[in-house]
């Protein structure tokens, strides 16, 4: 007890950026557990000064994933099982008492960095028991008709739990998760971002998405309609890799600050850019542009930030 205090007045005596990274063990609370695109930062292969270059902490840099502590109940939940995820699940459960591994896990898809992770919960790892994994009936699917992953529903290392678009999954009585199904490249499954809802305030997590125009909602709306907004960043602009953007198409930072110029400071301060790929120069903290983007009124996901429900 006496180390959660001391925890505690250290936080509530830090100067923080954001408002609402005010930490608190008696609020359900998110926290951020990555920040990277799915193959990580430094990337495997580059060599290039933005992953030999600009790199402070390794730890900054995990594959994107958000915890979910739902204090009450004493309960902690992961979106994504990312290839960090032994170094994640013990920075979410840092100071806080559950036997438990994790309580669930929330998968948006089945590309590399989303789920991947779920190998660490198998016999040659945890030889974990009936973790409930929430996943999309294709996603559901694929775990089970696909090898390694079928052997870890045949052993009982995880409990698939069938979710469905725009449908409650009811956490508690203060907290629920809404997937909504979004466009992507769909190979092994459907994608699907979260409305994550608690008892003061939302949050909308979407890591991966093809282009805002292609989706059959409004990102306008659904960001005004939350507290915080944790927005697919993979790339600030078209420019960063010799590689055709349709084979990995995804709505450029510069894109969603142009969507939303004209909309007020409020609305910007909601956005949160996560996912971001080695290539991003927003990533290399010594240039300006990262600056001039935080001017605007948006802002950039950073390892360790919380934020209350």
């Amino acid at each position: 007890m006496i180390k959660y205090k001391i925890l505690v007045l250290i936080l509530i005596a830090t100067n923080f950026s954001c408002d609402e990274y005010n930490p608190s063990y008696n609020e359900n609370f998110l926290t951020i557990l990555g920040i990277a695109q799915d193959a990580g930062y430094p990337h495997i292969g580059c060599n290039k000064d933005c992953c030999n270059k600009n790199i402070t902490d390794d730890m900054e840099y995990f594959v994107t994933s958000i915890g979910l502590s739902d204090i009450e109940n004493n309960k902690h939940y992961l979106f994504e099982a990312t290839p960090d995820i032994t170094s994640q699940i013990k920075h979410l459960k840092d100071g806080l008492e559950n036997k438990k591994i994790i309580d669930g896990i929330f998968l948006t898809h089945a590309h590399i960095g989303h789920y991947s992770g779920l190998m660490y919960l198998g016999r040659e790892a945890l030889g974990a028991k009936n973790i409930p994994i929430y996943t999309m009936p294709r996603m559901k699917k694929f775990l089970e008709e696909n090898g390694p992953w079928s052997q870890l529903v045949s052993l009982n290392n995880i409990d698939l739990k069938e979710i469905n678009h725009n449908e409650n999954v009811i956490l508690s009585s203060d907290l629920r998760v809404i997937p909504i199904s979004v466009p992507h490249r769909d190979e092994f499954s459907e994608t699907v971002g979260y409305k994550i809802i608690g008892k003061n305030k939302s949050a909308l997590f979407i890591p991966d998405i093809d282009k805002w125009d292609l989706w059959d909602k409004s990102i306008v709306d659904e960001v005004k309609s939350v507290d915080y907004a944790f927005l697919d960043a993979t790339f600030y602009s078209g420019e960063e890799i010799n590689r055709s953007m349709s084979e990995i198409p995804h709505p450029f930072i510069s894109e969603t600050i142009d969507i939303f110029k004209d909309e007020l400071i409020e609305t910007k301060n909601k956005i949160h850019f996560i996912h971001f790929n080695h290539t991003n120069p927003v990533l290399n903290k010594n240039i300006t542009l990262r600056d001039s983007i935080q001017k605007l009124g948006f802002n950039f996901s950073k390892f360790g930030d919380r934020y209350m429900l």
